[in-house]
């Protein structure tokens, strides 16, 4: 996930980070977003029931997340132009189509622009992995 974007003071040095918001619940982080994300991530989130209907949304970093008990698997997060599809444990998933993106050493994402990108049968492949 992106990190938190810092501020810079009037003479141009770095404060403190900006604060995360905080969502008590999924749908609150959902409600939050821009008209088109909300679509996007409404999409993922019906992808993700039928996918892995055991995972449970919970909302982590200011971002929508399933977990598989109190371990991360997957995450959203909205970005202007789009939506980021990620996965914990995202370095060490068999990625054979290369969709994932990102070079941190623990989570990689998709960039999602349309309902169209989701390509049920590869992410739910990943989906399967991040959640072993």
């Amino acid at each position: 996930m992106p990190a938190a974007k810092r501020t810079s003071s009037p003479k141009g040095r770095k404060s403190a980070i900006g604060k995360m918001k905080a969502y008590a619940t999924f749908d609150l982080y959902l409600a939050d977003q821009s008209p088109k994300n909300r679509t996007l991530i409404r999409a993922l989130r019906k992808f993700v029931q039928r996918a892995a209907p055991k995972l449970a949304e919970s909302v982590k970093w200011g971002n929508g997340c399933w977990v598989k008990g109190k371990d991360p698997v997957a995450y959203v997060y909205s970005a202007p132009a789009y939506v980021q599809f990620g996965f914990f444990r995202g370095a060490s998933l068999d990625d054979p189509r290369g969709l994932l993106e990102g070079d941190g050493q623990y989570v990689r994402h998709i960039k999602v622009r349309t309902a169209k990108d989701i390509d049920e049968k590869a992410f739910a492949a990943l989906l399967r992995q991040a959640a072993q």
